[in-house]
């Protein structure tokens, strides 16, 4: 499962957050430190993924490279963002089929970024790295034209009325998208409930995105891209034979909306 909005270490101010950083006036998504929460040795994984180091860019560090992802990875090549990488069975596959890009995953919960890490490591691939950091903050991470692909796996569908807030997929990660996105790069998105799909496309009117291709059933036409990893999550749905919808965006040229709380980049 993809993004979601955990209460267990968000510091983000109530009532404002929006994914991408859509709050009216800017903040950064501050983490805490092990020794600020209450019972720090309850969760092992709050103290592991700082002491892990590469593949894993804490949240203190993570914005530092905003801009400048291609000195994190010490090479200039295309960067390729996975929101909500889960276990990272995705990142690092894609990261080995496709070596000449780099691949940030950008993950809030600290078990899955020890586990994408760990995969990372496990994969021997040198162009992928797992940063910890909220998904309703991301302009924090990203330079305008900064991402030359975007990727989205199976986002929580929180298919309840009252959880609008909570859904990932939707105006401000769309406006965020257009900001964050170079002209012809590609947002793909998977997931198993439909909704969020439609949701996503009604987001992008007005903005320099476009839909390229939907499918309906992956598992009967195929994804409307090339280089595609097929996670455990998603082989359960092919063995229920119930269907995997899938979303190819492109960024076109033109303006992209203005960072929210700035005049502009």
């Amino acid at each position: 499962m993809s993004p979601e909005r955990p209460p267990e270490d968000s510091q983000s101010p109530a009532g404002a957050p929006a994914p991408g950083g859509g709050a009216p006036h800017r903040r950064r998504f501050r983490d805490r430190r092990p020794e600020e929460y209450p019972h720090p040795d309850l969760n092992p994984y709050l103290k592991l993924h700082r002491e892990m180091g590469r593949p894993v860019v804490t949240a203190e560090e993570a914005p530092r490279w905003r801009g400048r992802w291609r000195e994190a990875f010490a090479r200039p090549a295309p960067l390729h963002v996975e929101v909500g990488p889960g276990n990272g069975f995705y990142l690092a596959g894609m990261a080995g089929l496709r070596p000449d890009l780099d691949w940030l995953g950008v993950e809030i919960r600290f078990k899955r970024v020890v586990l994408c890490a760990r995969k990372i490591l496990a994969a021997g691939v040198d162009n992928a790295l797992i940063a910890r950091y909220d998904a309703w903050f991301l302009d924090d991470l990203f330079a305008p034209g900064e991402i030359a692909g975007l990727h989205v796996n199976f986002p929580d569908p929180w298919k309840k009325d009252r959880h609008e807030k909570k859904r990932l997929l939707g105006p401000a990660f769309a406006a965020w998208a257009a900001r964050a996105m170079a002209p012809g790069a590609a947002m793909r998105v998977k997931t198993d409930h439909a909704p969020n799909l439609d949701r996503l496309v009604a987001a992008l009117a007005g903005l320099p995105l476009a839909v390229e291709a939907r499918v309906a059933d992956v598992a009967r036409h195929g994804v409307p891209w090339e280089d595609d990893v097929v996670t455990n999550y998603q082989t359960k749905f092919d063995r229920r034979g119930e269907p995997v919808h899938a979303l190819l965006i492109r960024r076109l040229p033109g303006p992209a909306p203005a960072r929210p709380g700035s005049s502009g980049e």
